[in-house]
Order: structure tokens, then C-alpha cells, then sequence
């Protein structure tokens, strides 16, 4: 009986003894003993998080060698694959992304802020008033969403 011998192109990153991955004209392509099983764009985020975990949660490679070849943390990896065993493939690609917004300087607050501050008002008083902190009264002038009267 022959085996086969997994035989890599040369750019490909080894993962283990039977995964790598390479890229070639910006997508990343997943290969499982030189074939290719997986890829992506590579500024596709979603498809990494989703593709990474599906690596993991079928056995294929395990967090900490996937990390180290990519680069990125283990616990991440861990995350997804977490994430994909609770919540399945449609998480990956339907939710939305809300880090980074605010729930509480909504554009309404930010206009009803602008209105106080156009009447003079100080950011302490009109932090206290709505409910915020001040320091994010001096954050959004400071980035320019909100504009300091000139009276």
C-alpha cells in the first residue's frame, strides 16, 4: 500500500503536519495535505473568524498551533470556536458589529448637547442634566462632534 506524502507548495505557513495555509493575489487559501479546503479575502474578517474556528471545532489543528503560525491570540481562536459550536455558521456572518458605538451619545443626545452648549451652558452642568459623564462631553468636543460655542 502507498501513502500519500503531504506535498506543500513552498509558500505555504505549516500549521501542522497535514494543515498549512499560504496566500497568493490577496486570498488565503487553507490546505489540507496540499489540497485546498478553505479561503478567504484577506481583509475578510468574518471569514477568518468563521474559517479558523471551523479548524478547531473539527479537530483539524488545535488553538495554540493555529495562533501560532497566524499570529493572533489563542484565546481568540478559542473564542470563535466557542462561538461557533453555541451559536453556529450564520453568527459568524449576520450579526452586527457594535463595538465602538455608544449607546448613550446617540445623534438625538448629541443635538439636545449641542443646544446646551450653543446656550452657554457649562459640560458639568449639562452632564448632570442628561446623565453622562462629563469626560465624554470633553471627548466628542475634543473629536469634533460637538462644536464649543464662540459667546
Amino acid at each position: 500500500m502507498q501513502m500519500l506524502l503531504p506535498i506543500f507548495p513552498k509558500d505555504t505557513r505549516l500549521i501542522n503536519a497535514h494543515l498549512g495555509l499560504r496566500e497568493q493575489d490577496g486570498t488565503v487559501y487553507y490546505l489540507m495535505n496540499g489540497l485546498p479546503i478553505h479561503c478567504h479575502e484577506k481583509s475578510d474578517i468574518k471569514s477568518f473568524r468563521y474559517i479558523t474556528a471551523t479548524l478547531v471545532v473539527n479537530n483539524l489543528c488545535k488553538a495554540s498551533e493555529l495562533a501560532d503560525t497566524i499570529g493572533v491570540n489563542r484565546r481568540n481562536i478559542e473564542r470563535y470556536a466557542q462561538q461557533l459550536r453555541k451559536h453556529g455558521t450564520s453568527w459568524f456572518f449576520n450579526r452586527s458589529d457594535k463595538r465602538g458605538t455608544s449607546y448613550k451619545m446617540t445623534a438625538e443626545v448629541l443635538a439636545r448637547i449641542q443646544a446646551r452648549i450653543d446656550r452657554g451652558r457649562s459640560n458639568y452642568s449639562i452632564a448632570k442634566e442628561i446623565g453622562i459623564s462629563e469626560g465624554s462631553i470633553w471627548y466628542h468636543l475634543k473629536k469634533g462632534t460637538l462644536k464649543k460655542s464662540r459667546t
